[in-house]
């Protein structure tokens, strides 16, 4: 694979699991996430089968957008993307906003999401 492309390919990957919480696919969730998955939210830490058992009562996003998009290699093996999430929570009407870091990890042809953290956007930037 070109190094070029990779920044596609990554976010591709990305957009496959907010995908799976549009479509309430736990199944294509599951696919997207490495066993030993950790995420790290504002409520707490979460593995695998919390992330994909939110699904559980269908879609929890209506639609999203991602942008700001900053890819960093960990290793030969290990990418990390970076990106503002601006996105809709099904059954509500005010938009939110998000920064995500998620670490992927290469997977045999692809990719397989190890980590995620999510922070809140304040609107109040570091200068």
């Amino acid at each position: 694979m070109a190094e070029e492309a990779l920044p596609g390919q990554i976010l591709t990957c990305e957009r496959r699991v907010w995908d799976a919480l549009v479509a309430g696919d736990a199944e294509a969730d599951a696919v997207t996430l490495a066993e030993e998955f950790l995420g790290v939210y504002p409520d707490g830490f979460a593995g695998k089968n919390s992330h994909t058992g939110q699904l559980d009562g269908g879609p929890t996003v209506a639609r999203y957008v991602l942008s700001e998009t900053r890819l960093m290699r960990l290793g030969p093996d290990h990418v990390l993307l970076a990106y503002l999430a601006a996105y809709l929570r099904t059954g509500q009407n005010v938009p939110e906003e998000m920064y995500v870091s998620s670490i992927w990890r290469r997977a045999g042809a692809g990719w397989i999401n190890v980590f995620s953290q999510d922070t809140p956007a304040t609107g109040d930037p570091v200068p």
